[in-house]
């Protein structure tokens, strides 16, 4: 018996991985989070397979249905939204899985904030501009943030900044920006990303409050900071320049057929 863990991606059926859509439909049971995961997902669970919405249960009651199904020797598939890297509560699963002595596996999906640049259709690392992105929240009642770990620190780096879980604080979150980033920076709210309902608030940080205030947004939606969501006048990568030497294309394509 094993529990194969699941990235059900950012909404949209059709962004899930196949690794992930065929575990589904193999495992006889699953458990999934609520309306995080769009309900055609479920659909590819096999015929009589046990489905359980885990969003009214604790981790208490999630593992029962774990050992139950390892009792019946059945598979689980456990999905989640996004990806599992970040906030999923994974390693709190896995820890005790492992106590358990359950087998399991993780299956990676598409993260919201990826879902969110493509339909805003901007790459979130541009040459000269910016070349990281920080994945960050603000604290709440599930999960503080560590001290060090405050949204001045990321923006003194000039980074791109997707923070999640914050919609209902971006009055705060644009105060503590501005002064690192400035009040025209670009900026923009996108809510449920890759969902038939998406919508994006595209302006500047100062501005984007009152936008957000006017949408009536409080929850499910992410939080993009950065130049690089505006730049237009950048130089462009080297990586397909003409003369550009590298393992594949040695000497560049300079006077070669191509």
């Amino acid at each position: 018996m094993t529990v194969h863990f699941i990235g059900a991606g950012p909404g949209a059926a059709d962004l899930i991985t196949v690794r992930g859509r065929d575990r589904i439909a193999a495992c006889p049971v699953c458990l999934y989070a609520g309306s995080l995961v769009a309900p055609e997902i479920l659909g590819w669970c096999p015929p009589g397979a046990r489905i359980v919405d885990t969003a009214p249960l604790d981790l208490d009651a999630i593992m029962a249905e774990i050992a139950a199904a390892e009792a019946r020797g059945q598979d689980v598939a456990r999905l989640h939204s996004g990806d599992l890297s970040i906030w999923s509560a994974l390693a709190e699963q896995m820890r005790r899985l492992d106590r358990l002595g359950i087998a399991y596996t993780v299956t990676p999906g598409v993260p919201a904030f990826a879902a969110a640049a493509a339909m805003l259709r901007r790459e979130l690392t541009v040459p000269g501009v910016s070349q990281s992105v920080v994945l960050t929240r603000t604290s709440g009642r599930a999960s503080a943030m560590p001290e060090r770990e405050t949204l001045a620190a990321f923006a003194a780096t000039g980074a791109t900044l997707a923070i999640h879980l914050s919609i209902h604080v971006v009055e705060t979150v644009a105060a503590e920006l501005i002064p690192f980033y400035g009040a025209a920076c670009p900026a923009a709210a996108v809510f449920r990303a890759s969902w038939p309902d998406e919508r994006a608030l595209i302006g500047d940080l100062a501005g984007l409050p009152a936008l957000v205030a006017e949408a009536g947004l409080e929850r499910t939606a992410l939080i993009l900071v950065g130049p690089a969501l505006g730049a237009a006048e950048f130089r462009e990568s080297a990586l397909y320049a003409p003369d550009y030497d590298r393992r594949y294309r040695p000497g560049g394509t300079v006077g070669s057929a191509v």
